[in-house]
């Protein structure tokens, strides 16, 4: 891309590029979009192999599984062999192989460092909404002079 087409770029969607500046609660990336969307493609791929549709079922149920372990900071493995070896025993208590109710249960199991990943990409938010705060009212007070 020439440098005349950047800049044009830039002035055609400048409104749009720096609306993150007028709301504080606005990201400045989409970091976490495309991460989202990353599993997404991956695991399109792995689903062309699943056999049919019964099989591509099975293995969103798992996915869902695994990720419901992940979100909620658990040790995968623990969790997911825990509660299929609970289901294939023929237990139906299924409100106690929430991943949030079973981490009641099994404290151990519990990710510290993923919580701690947690707070700090919370502070550096926050550090970050603070920086767009200043330079809004830098940009707001420019304009006033």
């Amino acid at each position: 891309m020439s440098a005349r087409k950047a800049l044009n770029y830039l002035r055609n969607h400048w409104t749009e590029l720096t609306r993150y500046l007028e709301d504080p609660k606005l990201s400045m990336g989409n970091n976490e979009c495309e991460q989202l969307m990353k599993q997404v493609a991956i695991g399109r791929k792995d689903w062309l192999f699943a056999g049919s549709v019964v099989g591509g079922e099975r293995n969103a149920g798992f996915l869902t599984l695994v990720s419901s372990a992940h979100r909620n900071d658990l040790d995968v493995y623990a969790y997911v062999n825990d509660t299929l070896t609970r289901l294939l025993a023929g237990e139906t208590n299924y409100e106690s192989m929430l991943p949030w109710r079973w981490a009641e249960s099994h404290p151990e199991s519990i990710r510290q460092y993923r919580q701690q990943e947690r707070r700090q990409r919370v502070e550096r938010k926050d550090v970050e909404r603070n920086k767009r705060r200043i330079r809004r009212k830098l940009l707001e007070s420019r304009k006033q002079k």
